[in-house]
């Protein structure tokens, strides 16, 4: 269990990292939008590179980000049935989810899109822009990434399922146990 526990925070570790890097490209894409507002209004010229630069950092952004929103339980969630339930219910529901629904759309995800951007990298596809920015490639690379922080973050999620479950709640780390259960656990 220990051993779990570790990897948990590994994974933990490695979605937080990422997250708190790439969260830093909203400041980017802030910088970069006004810029071609700037560009485009008062000087009476466009770049058509920074037109697909935002979006493409938006893109990067999110994807890279959404294994730390999962850590952080930042997504959607119906909270009728899971805010009002035991730690222990919390934990069996998460456990299913995460076997039900996160890991077959991570594989999804990853399965249909690896050809696409497998392709996109043997071509060093770019924008379809006439001079726009290069390096499309990269771009959707991130589908790739974001399949794979999802599905460790999962596991990091189903580990914990399966400590609390086990009744070992001490080794899940406090950032880590469900919000608004603290008191009750």
């Amino acid at each position: 269990m220990l051993a779990l526990s570790y990897l948990m925070r590994l994974i933990n570790m490695i979605n937080r990292v990422m997250g708190n890097v790439f969260m830093w490209l909203s400041v980017g894409i802030v910088l970069v939008c006004f810029w071609v507002v700037v560009e485009r209004y008062m000087l009476s010229i466009t770049r058509l590179w920074m037109q697909d630069l935002y979006p493409w950092m938006n893109g990067v952004m999110f994807t890279a980000v959404a294994g730390y929103a999962l850590y952080r339980n930042d997504h959607v969630r119906v909270d009728i049935f899971f805010r009002p339930a035991s730690v222990l219910r919390k934990a069996w529901l998460d456990l299913l989810g995460v076997c039900i629904f996160l890991m077959p759309f991570a594989w999804v995800v990853w399965m249909y899109c690896f050809n696409f951007v497998n392709r996109s990298i043997g071509i060093w596809e770019g924008s379809a822009n006439p001079g726009g920015m290069p390096g499309l490639w990269l771009l959707k690379s991130f589908i790739l990434v974001f399949a794979v922080v999802i599905a460790l973050q999962g596991v990091a999620m189903a580990i914990r399922s399966i400590l609390i479950i086990a009744g070992r709640y001490d080794l899940v780390p406090d950032d880590y146990k469900y919000k608004y259960d603290m008191e009750h656990v």
